[in-house]
């Protein structure tokens, strides 16, 4: 298995990035799958969760302005982030949802300023 995180960057505070995660070895539409956020604690946080049957939930702190997709035709999912702040500012993963730990990729940096 191999997931390729990209669309990081740097943005101001009220901006918007969408990540994308490339999946090789797993079908993202058969798996739930999650984002997750590394902060400087160096532990890993659920962002965002899609089942395997299109259902999403949501951390507390990103309801209302993340939003999690897939694209089946291309086994990748996104994650749409708006009125970014800065504390989203992190390295964001993706994996199976729950993690399989040897699952995760390199990530992306997403630094949001104030």
């Amino acid at each position: 298995v191999q997931l390729v995180e990209s669309g990081g960057g740097l943005v101001k505070a009220g901006g918007s990035l969408r990540l994308s995660c490339l999946a090789s070895g797993i079908t993202v539409s058969r798996n739930p799958m999650g984002w997750y956020r590394r902060t400087s604690g160096n532990s890993r946080v659920m962002v965002a969760v899609i089942s395997g049957g299109g259902s999403t939930s949501y951390a507390d702190s990103v309801k209302g302005r993340f939003t999690v997709s897939r694209d089946n035709a291309k086994n990748t999912m996104y994650l749409q982030m708006n009125s970014l702040r800065p504390d989203d500012t992190g390295v964001y993963f993706c994996n199976n949802f729950p993690v399989r730990p040897n699952y995760w990729g390199q990530g992306t940096q997403v630094t949001v300023s104030s």
